[in-house]
């Protein structure tokens, strides 16, 4: 994370990781001892052990590397297991660093814990370091700016008012309902708005609560920020620092979907998408045709967005908090007052209502899309085209320029031809995609053979 202007004293959370500070970047400091780790020295050991559990031999270095633990901390810990009699050193290598193997005892241990979790990988942090880090980070996040939206929009045909309430909901970090014909650009601006978010922040690859192993870090879902080699010494890496993230869902989402996912076969748990999306946003697609009932869906969300906290259940019955804030958003082509009810909407942030372009913008639309191939298109075609929509009796939709272009670019791919949007082509391409062919009258009243 970039220090902001000022930063609020990290002392005053007790549960807050060490903090260091080199040139702009603030990170958690990497913990030199077990103690300094703030876990029960049980949770490393036996991560060690099963780690030991799947190798012949091995070194400190190799262990350092695979659970992302500083070099001091993990021969700790392999001090720790020698003395138990889970490990025994055998030899130097060639580097001159000692090569340990796991004892028959050890296996037994490591067997043992494989029962209660498979769970491999960089050390966990407790879920109190977690939600510490986010209370410090979501207090220090820069403030999201009118110029961050205006640049994040730039792309969108959109009317200003709609770029204004989408502006007010992400700066404030409240939620958004959109709601509207579909075609117009809910999703759309449901994605481009996370561009307008700034900063970045810190996350932990997994979390423990107790035994449980909680995998939050998602390679699919967080795009990782490199850390150059002259900030990255000292640096706990068991967080990873990432960019505010996007996630979205749709009608795959169950309330099962939004609970801790535990797997019984790994016997450890994966974040539901919603907690992935922590300081960044959280948009759910095509509300009211997921798998659910809206009503279910939206009682889900009601503590989450009062109270910006979050209940989820382990395995065992046993209740977690975890401070949950991202930007909300709720798009949707149904009516609203058949998918929601008036407490639910009091509790949103900002409604949109995006409807159908008028001609001027869709030929906007059309022509913003257009020149990314380096098209212009002619006054004459957009005219043929609009008296098209008219004669069909046909809505504008603020997706069609984009798809029928992209139907003119695979008829000029396939007659081995350049893009082109000629009359003729646009013709066709219009009958691919609506399948219809009532051909108007040009805008000027002579005939022609066919019209955009």
């Amino acid at each position: 994370m970039e220090a902001p202007a000022t930063t609020e004293a990290p002392a005053r959370d007790p549960h807050l990781p060490p903090l260091q500070k080199v040139g702009e970047l603030i990170s958690p400091k990497a913990p030199a001892n077990i103690a300094g780790a703030r876990l029960d020295e049980t949770a490393l050991t036996d991560l060690a052990i099963r780690l030991a559990f799947t190798a012949n031999r091995f070194t400190a270095d190799w262990v350092a590397k695979r659970l992302h633990l500083s070099l001091p901390l993990v021969e700790e810990i392999l001090e720790h297991l020698g003395r138990d009699g889970l490990i025994e050193e055998t030899m130097a290598s060639s580097a001159n660093r000692a090569l340990y193997r796991i004892t028959e005892r050890g296996r037994l241990q490591g067997a043992r814990s494989m029962e209660v979790c498979t769970y491999i990988g960089p050390a966990p942090v407790s879920l109190e370091a977690y939600s510490a880090m986010l209370r410090w980070q979501f207090a220090n996040t820069p403030e999201v700016k009118r110029q961050n939206v205006t640049s994040a929009l730039a792309n969108l045909v959109l009317p200003d008012q709609a770029k204004e309430l989408a502006g007010l909901a992400v700066s404030s970090g409240r939620s958004l309902f959109v709601y509207g014909p579909s075609g117009n650009g809910k999703t759309s601006l449901g994605r481009a708005i996370h561009a307008a978010l700034v900063g970045d922040y810190w996350i932990p690859y997994c979390l423990i609560v107790r035994d449980s192993i909680i995998r939050l870090f998602d390679e699919q879902v967080h795009k990782r920020i490199e850390i150059p080699p002259e900030k990255a010494a000292g640096i706990d890496q068991r967080w990873v620092r990432i960019r505010r993230p996007l996630v979205v869902v749709g009608g795959e989402l169950t309330l099962d979907f939004l609970d801790l996912i535990y797997s019984p076969s790994l016997r450890y748990y994966e974040s539901p998408p919603h907690l992935k999306a922590n300081g960044g946003v959280f948009l759910v697609d095509d509300f009211g045709r997921e798998r659910i009932s809206p009503d279910q869906l939206l009682n889900r969300f009601i503590v989450p967005m009062e109270h910006q906290v979050d209940y989820f259940t382990l395995a065992t019955g046993q209740k977690i908090q975890v401070p949950l804030r991202h930007v909300l958003i709720i798009c949707t082509n149904l009516n609203p007052e058949k998918v929601t009810d008036p407490a639910f909407l009091r509790r949103m942030g900002y409604r949109l209502s995006l409807d159908a372009p008028n001609p001027e913008q869709y030929a906007e639309i059309f022509r913003a899309y257009a020149k990314r191939y380096d098209i212009v298109p002619s006054g004459e075609l957009l005219d043929n085209l609009l008296a098209r929509y008219r004669e069909n009796k046909r809505e504008l939709r603020a997706c069609e320029p984009r798809d029928l272009i992209e139907r003119a670019r695979d008829i000029c791919r396939f007659r081995g031809m350049p893009l082109e949007l000629t009359p003729e082509v646009m013709s066709t391409a219009w009958v691919g995609y609506f399948g219809r062919n009532t051909t108007p009258q040009p805008a000027n009243g002579a005939a022609s053979e066919a019209t955009a």
